[in-house]
């Protein structure tokens, strides 16, 4: 168990640090702006953001296997896991074909799916950061798909740099407790 947890935590560490290459946009030119021009759109803009978004999805994939092995035997906390590994998938099609809206909704029910599923069975002081991460990721998906239905002038920019910022750290929160949570012990 002590394996999968390493391994668990180096991959969702590295697919943290390439998911957060968006950052980037402030020293690499992009000629794209923050306020107006979807985060969506720096994956065009230059290859460096393409290929971080293809790094994070295989840290994540890859970390699907060694998150089973730790998670709850019990269906929710499988779904917690699987939707790490789901999410991994989606950002590697996002990396070949970037801006494909089916790929953009299908990662945003992924990551409500997992925000919930861990809202059910986290421990109670957990829960308190899984309910408020939950609540930002409907909320920033909100304002992303209004000021993406307004069009342009509208923040659309800002919403999806939001958006990003409350994922990273509602997964970096997720990668916190499996730095702390006791292993499971299989029998």
């Amino acid at each position: 168990m002590r394996a999968a947890r390493i391994a668990a935590v180096v991959l969702f560490a590295i697919g943290l640090v390439a998911y957060s290459a968006w950052l980037l946009e402030f020293v690499v030119p992009t000629g794209l702006s923050p306020l107006d021009r979807p985060a969506e759109d720096l994956l065009g803009a230059n290859p460096v953001f393409r290929i971080a978004r293809g790094v994070a999805g295989l840290a994540f994939v890859l970390s699907g296997p060694p998150l089973m092995r730790l998670a709850p035997v019990h269906w929710t906390g499988r779904l917690s896991a699987i939707s790490v590994c789901l999410f991994g998938f989606l950002m590697l099609a996002d990396a070949a074909q970037p801006g494909t809206a089916v790929i953009d909704v299908a990662a945003n029910l992924m990551f409500v799916t997992g925000a919930l599923s861990l809202v059910l069975w986290w421990p109670p002081r957990w829960r308190e950061w899984a309910v408020g991460g939950l609540a930002l990721v409907l909320v920033t998906w909100a304002l992303v798909l209004v000021a993406g239905i307004l069009g342009p002038g509208h923040l659309e920019g800002l919403f999806t740099r939001v958006q990003l910022v409350v994922r990273t750290v509602l997964l970096g929160v997720g990668v916190m407790y499996v730095v702390v949570a006791p292993v499971p012990r299989r029998v």
